[in-house]
């Protein structure tokens, strides 16, 4: 048994949120970096696309701010989206101070593209199609060399400590096996994404949805969890399930064309901006072919220097024996963002006092009910740098001595029982979670459906231990299906195939909380 103590602050999940976030409470004190997997497991890491600034002399915040607030279809905080978008070129400059390095074009300025439901070129990139993993392995550069960043990998958080009302610390199972307590600062979940809930994913492993959980049981509220983006193309490799390469929305912003089995382009019968629509509103009509018995391909031959482009893209289709300057790339949609999430103001403050979220754990309003693409990375960086300003601004008001006493206390009860509550989860059960939720939670959804996967999911969340990492994972589960089954309506990456029409009445967010019996409007 470990305490971690006398952190200025304790940062669950090394995503791009996470690590920002770590880099800049340093300065003003310790951090404990906690993340269940590899420092490098994130979507951070994996993400192909960039992040949406507007430098153009033809674009402007006010009209990131546009495309932001449409593409959230009435959900999202128009002040915090107006906040972000201005605070966009600050969160580049940031990071080129820290060493990234942009593209740019023959001229030295820094390169723009443009992807789906961006009305100008305004999304920047590193590497081509790398920008995820260069800003990740740079941010790790400062981390790992940080002297006042204790991080602590392989290690799972499972439970908060709420005392007195306040976030004064997390309970968790440390690399060894042993149980640990992190206390003495804020608590910030920085913990990602549940797209490994679903039975395909572009999501890392630990994207199981934690933080969600974790928040829900404290007592902290949630917002919108119905809202699950489905990326139109990752790339189909003939398995039943399990994680997806990327194809990035930028192949499509260049260019690349979607068509059927049957060679047709079929995009423009469903919406009048073909692949520039809406990511959406792609995934639906990419759906709607397959289950019309057609597969889906992405035709990039004609993009010139193509493995130039996109390398990462172009190294990961000829793994597969895909050669995309001459094949069609083969897709298929797959869980790859939650809109929704622990519900935050713009500074990342949850209603329980000590404890934040930043980075797709919260929902802070940028995103309402559809996610526009590089939005991800942004806001995970101005997030960091607006809860770190907070954080520093609110004094630590337990005392030290008697925290640490009452802590030591709460530790020593759950190494009680500590065996039966960390088990992993057994791998059947997992598929069979993943399986059930993408057939009744997934992109097209029904009343039937919904209420059945509740009842499912309350079933095997009563059978499950508390604290347990299967138990995490079908809570996560059981508040997207509640939330889905709430909303009697079809609104950005929710679609109700029995209200297929977006509803004034429901123009309003849906709200749990652990002593609420269903969502409730707001």
């Amino acid at each position: 048994m470990q305490i971690v103590n006398n952190m200025e602050c304790i940062v669950i999940g090394s995503g791009i949120a996470g690590l920002t976030l770590s880099i800049l409470a340093s300065r003003h004190g310790r951090v404990a970096l906690v993340t269940k997997g590899p420092l490098v497991q994130s979507n951070s890491y994996l993400a192909q696309g960039g992040i949406a600034t507007a430098l153009s002399d033809q674009d402007n915040p006010c009209l990131h701010a546009e495309d932001t607030l449409q593409t959230g279809q009435g959900l999202c905080d128009a002040k915090t989206v107006q906040i972000f978008a201005e605070q966009a070129l600050e969160t580049i400059e940031f990071l080129q101070k820290l060493g990234v390095h942009f593209d740019r074009d023959q001229n030295g300025v820094l390169a723009l593209g443009k992807e789906g439901a961006h009305s100008r070129n305004r999304i920047i990139h590193a590497g081509g199609d790398a920008t995820g993993r260069i800003i990740i392995e740079t941010l790790l550069t400062h981390v790992q060399n940080n002297p006042n960043i204790e991080i602590f990998e392989q290690t799972t958080i499972t439970d908060l400590w709420i005392d007195d009302g306040e976030c004064k610390g997390a309970f968790g199972i440390d690399s060894a096996g042993a149980s640990i307590g992190f206390g003495g600062g804020k608590v910030v979940l920085a913990s990602g994404g549940l797209g490994q809930i679903y039975q395909f994913t572009t999501n890392a492993a630990g994207a199981t949805g934690d933080g969600y959980a974790l928040a829900y049981d404290a007592g902290a509220v949630l917002r919108d969890m119905e809202f699950v983006q489905f990326h139109p193309t990752a790339l189909y490799t003939g398995k039943d399930g399990g994680s997806l390469p990327l194809i990035s929305e930028a192949v499509r912003g260049e260019g690349a064309r979607l068509v059927n089995s049957d060679g047709e382009r079929f995009m423009h019968r469903y919406h009048e901006w073909g692949e520039l629509a809406a990511r959406d509103i792609v995934a639906r009509s990419i759906y709607s072919e397959m289950n019309a018995g057609k597969r889906v391909f992405l035709d990039a031959r004609h993009i010139p220097h193509f493995s130039r482009r996109f390398p990462t893209i172009d190294q990961i289709c000829r793994s597969y024996g895909i050669d995309a300057s001459q094949d069609h790339i083969p897709v298929v949609p797959a869980a790859h963002y939650t809109m929704g999430g622990i519900q935050t103001d713009d500074r990342g403050m949850t209603n329980i006092p000590g404890l934040y979220a930043i980075g797709e754990a919260a929902s802070s309003g940028f995103h309402g009910a559809n996610r526009l693409a590089s939005n991800s990375l942004l806001e995970g960086l101005i997030m960091a740098e607006r809860v770190i300003q907070h954080i520093v601004s609110v004094p630590t008001r337990f005392t030290q001595d008697v925290h640490t006493q009452k802590f030591r206390r709460e530790l020593e009860q759950r190494e009680a029982g500590r065996s039966v509550a960390t088990m992993d989860v057994n791998p059947d059960a997992m598929r069979r979670l993943q399986q059930f939720m993408w057939t009744h939670a997934g992109i097209f959804r029904t009343e039937t459906l919904l209420q059945k996967a509740r009842e499912q999911l309350e079933s095997w969340r009563r059978q499950s231990v508390r604290g347990s990492s299967e138990y995490r994972i079908v809570t996560t589960a059981w508040l997207v299906v509640s939330a889905a089954l709430w909303r009697k309506e079809s609104r950005g990456a929710h679609f109700r195939n029995d209200y297929p029409q977006m509803r004034q009445e429901y123009q309003m967010h849906s709200i749990q909380q652990c002593h609420m019996s269903q969502p409730v409007m707001k």
